[in-house]
């Protein structure tokens, strides 16, 4: 089996406070790996770790090992391993100055993805399409994102984010801001690429229902320890560990 993302001991400190602990796991690739847990377990940190936003945090202390995409993130430029990893955060943040098109296109054009205006044309709809919003907005691709609800904003940054063709798309509770609907969408849009396979999905979420509706495999954080990770099917339906079984039903937060 092949692997997208392999973390191996890894620690972060930040300001003193230990935000996660030796945390051990495999994502195999093409699949959907859901971390799920309470707010403040370092489900983020995570996902900050892996696409070095951590860089950012200037008392942030690392160690351990993370081979994202076959290299070692604390040796590889982290400009050019962005470039391989998409990531959608909490709250949807389009660019407001820039058209619903230049949302989309502006990652593929800045990096040469795209020889002709044709091809954008066309990578532009493929992204708003994956994202289930093309219908929605394909009348209005000139105005800027702001007019467009909260979900749909959310929509767009997932299209934004595939524009780039990701090997790795990091969703950091990408449907916590969004209203039902558009959160159903959004399940639908993870769904659809696990049928079609090309692209490793790491998410994280509070939400037990909604990581049993879109996961292959689970990793279950609490208080940044790793509790238990593995199938989908066996995490829900067998849990080994008592706290996750508690966490699923409810009692732990």
């Amino acid at each position: 089996m092949s692997y997208a993302v392999e973390v191996e001991n890894l620690r972060v400190r930040i300001g003193g406070f230990e935000v996660l602990r030796d945390l051990t796991f495999k994502v195999p690739e093409n699949t959907i790996f859901t971390v799920m847990g309470p707010s403040g377990s370092g489900k983020s940190t995570l996902l900050r770790v892996i696409n070095r936003l951590i860089d950012l945090i200037p008392e942030a202390e690392v160690s351990g090992r993370v081979v994202v995409l076959g290299r070692d993130v604390f040796k590889a430029d982290p400009y050019r391993l962005r470039t391989r990893i998409g990531m959608v955060f909490q709250t949807p943040n389009p660019f407001p100055h820039l058209s619903i098109y230049e949302n989309v296109a502006l990652g593929p054009k800045l990096n040469g993805l795209v020889k002709s205006k044709k091809e954008l044309d066309n990578l532009v709809r493929w992204a708003l399409e994956k994202a289930m919003l093309w219908e929605e907005v394909k009348d209005k691709l000139d105005v800027p994102p702001l007019g467009l609800s909260g979900g749909q904003q959310q929509r767009l940054c997932i299209a934004r984010a595939l524009a780039m063709r990701p090997e790795l798309l990091l969703l950091d509770e990408p449907t916590a801001n969004v209203d039902p609907i558009n959160a159903r969408k959004i399940e639908d849009v993870l769904i659809s690429f696990r049928r079609e396979g090309g692209v490793t999905i790491m998410m994280v979420t509070h939400s037990p229902p909604q990581a049993s509706r879109v996961s292959d495999y689970i990793a279950f954080i609490y208080m940044g320890q790793l509790v238990e990770v593995g199938p989908a099917d066996q995490v829900f339906v067998n849990p080994r560990n008592k706290l996750t079984e508690r966490f699923l039903r409810g009692e732990v937060s």
